[in-house]
């Protein structure tokens, strides 16, 4: 995505650009999962709906994973041998207009998945294939001081919360709303934000 791409969104036109890459690249692979990017993200937010939390973190889920979409470096596959940093991609496009606790959820959900792999040995039981060769590339489980500096993150209850959605995400026989269901939640914490 260009700058130039970038200058031309407002509080008033983010949420219909967002839907249209759902709309536009959403059915794309997602990392070898059986699901595409669109249902993973959708899946997460769904659930966080289901299970009645705050919009801030449904939100969050289901745009934790933009950065896919709107890295220049492209999407992960299975045969990268280095890290495409699609979380400081997507949050970069989305800190204009939404709070910290969004842009933090998906600055550093992958943060959350190293945290969670060094501090809960069991959590590494839930990764798949994909989310282990990642781990991988993104420096694997943190060392005792990336843990402590990560803890100290404001937002560290809300990342992680939506690092569970994120690895729940990832089922093939899920049926979820498509992304306009969402869009007036999205756009009500645009603009608390941009008010």
């Amino acid at each position: 995505m260009s700058t130039q791409e970038l200058s031309t969104l407002t509080k008033d036109n983010i949420v219909e650009f967002l839907g249209g890459i759902f709309d536009r690249r959403g059915d794309e692979e997602y990392l070898g999962e059986p699901v595409t990017m669109a249902e993973h993200m959708l899946q997460g937010a769904t659930i966080a709906e289901q299970n009645g939390q705050d919009e801030i973190i449904i939100v969050s889920a289901l745009l934790h994973d933009i950065g896919h979409f709107t890295s220049e470096f492209g999407t992960f596959t299975m045969a990268d041998t280095e890290d495409r940093f699609h979380e400081e991609a997507g949050a970069e496009v989305l800190e204009a207009f939404f709070p910290s606790v969004v842009t933090d959820c998906v600055r550093y959900h992958v943060a959350a998945k190293r945290y969670l792999c060094a501090t809960k040995p069991e959590y590494f039981k839930r990764l798949s294939e994909a989310s282990i060769h990642s781990l991988n590339l993104q420096g694997g489980p943190m060392n005792a001081q990336e843990v402590a500096e990560f803890e100290r993150n404001p937002n560290l209850k809300e990342i992680i919360a939506v690092r569970y959605l994120d690895e729940a995400g990832k089922r093939a026989d899920m049926e979820t709303p498509d992304f306009w269901h969402f869009a007036p939640m999205v756009q009500r914490v645009v603009d608390q934000h941009c008010a």
